[in-house]
């Protein structure tokens, strides 16, 4: 899982010296626009989140001093990608989070669902094939 090191910052506590929840939302976005940048390039600009949902395992403090947010491609459709994510400790090891979050390609005016120009196809299919993912029902190679 490709993994990006984020601080945690005086500004992401709340009142009690705890990160704050949504704060965690904003973890996964900064790994998540990475990761999807890395495969996509450009294309990326053209994908919202449909989906989203978290399991909040184990608060966070300054005491944590860095996260490592983890992002997996696991599935794929002629529109959507799905990603498995995870918020790690630095300072234990221990997983502060772990999410599902499924994107979906848009047309030029981000109101409906576009599917994958090729290039970005191609680029998801190579990263599943990689992974060794790909889910029931969704061959990588349309017939």
């Amino acid at each position: 899982m490709p993994i990006k090191r984020i601080e945690i910052r005086w500004r992401d506590l709340d009142g009690f010296g705890h990160v704050n929840n949504s704060t965690y939302l904003t973890y996964l976005e900064e790994a998540r626009d990475q990761y999807l940048t890395d495969i996509l390039g450009e294309a990326v600009h053209r994908t919202v989140i449909r989906h989203i949902e978290v399991d909040f395992v184990s608060g966070l403090t300054q005491a944590d001093d860095y996260v490592d947010v983890e992002v997996a491609l696991t599935g794929a459709g002629s529109s959507s990608v799905t990603l498995e994510e995870r918020i790690v400790s630095t300072m234990d090891g221990r997983v502060a989070a772990t999410a599902r979050t499924v994107m979906v390609h848009t047309d030029e005016t981000r109101a409906a669902s576009a599917p994958w120009p090729p290039a970005s196809r191609r680029a998801i299919e190579a990263t599943l094939g990689n992974t060794g993912t790909v889910p029931a029902g969704d061959s990588p190679h349309p017939a």
